[in-house]
């Protein structure tokens, strides 16, 4: 597939890029600064977005097949989550496409209490601004009208290496026998690359985790 990556410089964007080229997909990187951009790969380009203006989307994605968005704000500035949430459906209109996958927050999953893991006791309390922020920038996408994705990680990221192997949810958060919800970087990114290329969970949210 022709796919765009929005958050392509982060560690989790990067990763997915990595994975799109080891699978030969053609992977345009959309970033506020190509020059600085350090990946280099024959199908591999990078542009310069704005994921904020929505003319900038359009100009972006225009002429490409999917979209990915692994957009993560700077500290005090969560409220740009909201703020992608509504140009980056708005760009993807004016260029003609539908299909977006969104790199999400695990926050909202659902606990084995029934709470929303960002309302439970032990969530960290600095992290709260950025959890609420990504569970209302997931309403706004349910919202649209697009063949979108929601994919929430689990609670942590861990060092590893890409297995292949992990198991799949819905809203509710994964935990292992010893109560962790983790992930390496890289499964995530065969997660992602996997609904680009299989789109099991159109116009739903998914969770991954060992």
């Amino acid at each position: 597939m022709d796919i765009v990556v929005f958050g392509a410089s982060g560690r989790i964007g990067s990763a997915i890029v990595e994975e799109a080229l080891k699978r030969k997909h053609e992977v345009t990187a959309a970033v506020r600064n190509p020059e600085a951009f350090s990946l280099r790969h024959d199908r591999l380009k990078a542009v310069a977005a704005d994921l904020l203006d929505p003319v900038s989307v359009a100009e972006a994605v225009r002429g490409h097949e999917e979209v990915i968005s692994a957009f993560g704000p700077a500290a005090g500035h969560e409220g740009d989550l909201l703020k992608v949430a509504e140009s980056l459906p708005a760009g993807m209109r004016a260029a003609g496409l539908e299909r977006l996958i969104i790199v999400g927050g695990a926050g909202s999953l659902k606990t084995e209490s029934g709470e929303r893991l960002m309302d439970t006791e032990s969530f960290p309390e600095a992290y709260f601004p950025l959890a609420s922020a990504h569970a209302d920038a997931y309403e706004i996408y349910r919202s649209t009208e697009l063949d979108y994705t929601y994919l929430s990680p689990p609670s942590a990221f861990i060092n590893g290496r890409r297995t292949g192997q992990f198991r799949i949810g819905l809203d509710r958060l994964i935990v292992d026998e010893d109560g962790r919800s983790s992930i390496s970087i890289q499964d995530f990114a065969v997660a992602v690359v996997d609904e680009l290329e299989e789109g099991n969970f159109s116009r739903e949210r998914f969770t991954v985790g060992y």
